[in-house]
């Protein structure tokens, strides 16, 4: 698969897992006993996405928990099984699940993988860290593309194409439940653009703890200045060099906060914030929140994170 580059050698338990399992399993093992569709997602953003469109129709599995950093998560034989099992599997892509690889690439069958990204146009990222190119090379491209609503709404059109493929006696209400969200999703962006133009011009300025606002820059009209992890993961470790950087450029630019990603590990962005006078504005950038919580849909994620953004910039 071109999406994916070297295998983290942890993970080589799981290619001899995933050969025992699928080894066994076919897909009439799939259907529950309500005989909907066995469905996996990747991340709680794009499950949640996939259960919006899917409705009462499928049996979904999200792999990550609530929380769970995608840079960072490592698969256990639960989740092996359930991709084992499943009838569809969908991915955010552009290299954001290096957890599956082994997963993936190792099963005795050929699995029903739908990379949602695929088709989208995907943006490189201004703030690369160098040491990424050998063992990182996908992280050129970055893969946060939920943070442009749009993009989302090409999601929904290629989850109700696969989801209609497999059970195309419910494939009018997947192109229905598309449409409608679709519309709320047209009503995001304009929301998000109405928010956006309350904060003055000379304040649409971005330091967040890695690069996972590029689709929400590029959309709205921000400048991501700097990052405190260098690059597209929040897994990597900024140098004192890169660290000094970024504080100079906080006191140049004069900015008033640090957007932190609630998955994110918040030590070095709460010294940055110490050493220049700002403050820490937690925001969910990965992951969704816990049921009732302020992020527990799509939709309240990005009306969240929104509102945080232009309170903290205004």
């Amino acid at each position: 698969m071109k999406w994916f580059k070297r295998v983290p050698a942890r993970l080589f338990f799981y290619a001899w897992l995933i050969l025992m399992v699928t080894g066994c399993r076919g897909r009439d093992a799939a259907a529950d006993e309500t005989g909907r569709i066995q469905v996996v997602a990747t991340t709680t953003l794009v499950g949640d996405v996939v259960r919006v469109i899917g409705g009462e129709h499928i049996s979904l599995t999200v792999l990550l928990p609530v929380g769970g950093d995608p840079h960072g998560f490592n698969p256990t034989p639960q989740d092996v099984t359930k991709v084992a099992s499943a009838d569809v599997i969908f991915i955010n892509g552009l290299g954001l699940e290096q957890f599956m690889t082994t997963i993936l690439e190792n099963a005795a069958r050929e699995l029903n993988i739908v990379d949602l990204s695929a088709h989208l146009e995907g943006i490189p990222s201004d703030h690369a860290h160098d040491g990424d190119e050998d063992d990182h090379e996908h992280e050129k491209i970055d893969p946060h593309v939920w943070w442009n609503p749009l993009n989302v709404a090409k999601w929904a059109e290629e989850i109700a194409e696969a989801l209609a493929e497999i059970d195309p006696e419910n494939g009018t209400a997947y192109a229905a439940n598309a449409a409608a969200y679709k519309q709320q999703l047209t009503e995001l962006d304009q929301w998000i653009q109405e928010q956006v133009a309350q904060i003055p011009a000379a304040n649409r300025t971005l330091i967040t703890d890695h690069d996972s606002l590029g689709y929400f820059v590029e959309q709205y009209g921000f400048e991501l200045v700097g990052t405190v992890f260098p690059g597209l993961s929040s897994q990597s470790e900024p140098s004192a060099q890169e660290l000094a950087e970024l504080t100079a450029i906080i006191r140049s630019y004069g900015v008033p906060a640090i957007f932190v990603g609630t998955t994110v590990n918040q030590r070095l962005t709460t010294q940055v914030a110490h050493e220049t006078g700002t403050k820490v504005v937690p925001i969910y950038t990965d992951s969704l929140s816990e049921a009732g919580g302020a992020a527990a849909t799509y939709l309240d994620f990005m009306r969240h994170n929104v509102n945080e953004i232009a309170a903290a910039l205004r």
